[in-house]
């Protein structure tokens, strides 16, 4: 077997499994849960139209590269929402989703033959760190930062590592914090990037759900406003389960630096992960649409809007500034035996805050608090109704149990 198997972590809803493996909740209150970031709105019905009239793409095989179509819907979309023109052929490529893609991807970037460590941020995407340590990379852990709205000081990375660093993964929308990247940080990161010569994955998977009227800041469109127009190492990832409801149908793309996707291509024709001509035909009527996206953000931001003022009023919470997670601070900071109360107590699910990041820094560094531990993560994926009543049983919670 690969030995670099044990070297993964149990994935959070293993964990979380096995905290509630002795809680018996209560039976008084019906099941509600936060826990998992999983879309529960409906699927839009020009999707499942596409997918009805695709059933003789069953009958052929599909091409890893993606029918010419889908690209071009792709970069359609991408110049409607970032202003930037690509080039369908050879800076866009379609993906099974963003985890599969992030996944393959570090094994493509990766050279194991010398000394390699991938940065991400913390707490992350458990994807990752598993996709790193699979490449044969050490993991550096750069903290997020409550005083920067939660993004990470990447001034606070040390050069020694930037010196070894192939692949830094960012996340902006953050998951869990919502955090979008600013501008300046954007910068500073390409100065690195040029710097060390490592490349830059952004996961851009939440960046359709937002509250203000501004849209997030996405990585091509940084490079661009930064006049880096051949987005050299650089690649974005984004998918069609947040932006569309479609988990299931694991459909997204990844797009910037050609030579990069091309290399990407070739990894990805031997891995065999073309994406079914189904869902390609349903992925362009998606991508080319955008009425039913302002519908689905609406309905995120009523909810915010309804759930946010709620927990304000007992929990450290704030509207972040995109995704569908609020990022809670609990009241006597320990998130683990919040979430096995709560859950005990009023049927209520939500996720430890400390169960998506890590302690230390990896690499045998320095000790390093976990800085998820505290707080919980809260997925806002059900109707307002159901949200709303979970965050009145969590302030009945507080109010019994920390006042």
């Amino acid at each position: 077997m690969n030995p670099l198997l044990s070297s993964l972590q149990p994935y959070p809803f293993e964990r979380l499994k096995q905290l509630f493996s002795t809680v018996t909740p209560n039976p008084a209150y019906a099941p509600i849960s936060l826990g998992i970031g999983e879309p529960r709105h409906a699927t839009p019905q020009l999707v499942l139209d596409a997918l009805a009239k695709a059933t003789a793409q069953l009958a052929a095989y599909p091409a890893t590269a993606g029918l010419p179509a889908l690209r071009e819907s792709c970069v359609n979309w991408i110049q409607r929402r970032y202003g930037l023109k690509l080039d369908a052929a050879t800076q866009v490529l379609p993906v099974n989703g963003s985890r599969e893609a992030l996944f393959a991807f570090a094994q493509t970037v990766i050279d194991p033959t010398r000394e390699a460590v991938v940065v991400c941020p913390n707490p992350f995407y458990q994807i990752y760190e598993g996709a790193a340590l699979l490449a044969g990379a050490q993991t550096y852990y750069a903290p997020s930062d409550p005083a920067l709205n939660f993004n990470v000081n990447w001034d606070n990375v040390p050069a020694d590592v930037w010196a070894k660093t192939q692949l830094l993964f960012v996340c902006s929308p953050g998951n869990p914090t919502g955090a979008v990247m600013p501008l300046s940080d954007w910068e500073k990161l390409f100065a690195l990037s040029d710097q060390y010569g490592f490349v830059i994955a952004s996961d851009e998977c939440y960046s359709e759900i937002y509250f203000r009227e501004e849209a997030p800041l996405g990585g091509l469109e940084a490079a661009a406003k930064l006049g880096r127009n051949d987005f050299k190492n650089l690649v974005a990832f984004t998918s069609l389960s947040k932006r569309s409801n479609v988990p299931g149908m694991r459909s997204g793309f990844v797009a910037g630096d050609a030579h990069i996707l091309k290399q990407f291509l070739l990894y990805r024709t031997y891995h065999g992960s073309a994406m079914s001509g189904m869902v390609q035909a349903a992925s362009i009527a998606a991508w080319d649409d955008e009425a039913h996206v302002v519908a689905n953000r609406e309905q995120y931001r009523q909810k915010f809007a309804s759930v946010t003022p709620v927990l304000e009023t007992v929990m450290d919470v704030r509207l972040p500034d995109a995704g569908f997670y609020l990022w809670a601070a609990v009241p006597g900071g320990d998130d683990v035996a919040f979430a096995r109360d709560l859950l005990a107590q009023y049927n209520v699910t939500v996720l430890p805050g400390s169960y998506l990041a890590r302690e230390g820094q990896g690499l045998g560094g320095a000790n390093q608090a976990n800085p998820g531990a505290g707080r919980i993560r809260m997925a806002l994926v059900a109707d307002t109704a159901e949200c709303l009543e979970a965050a009145q049983r969590i302030v009945a919670f507080i109010k019994n149990t920390h006042s």
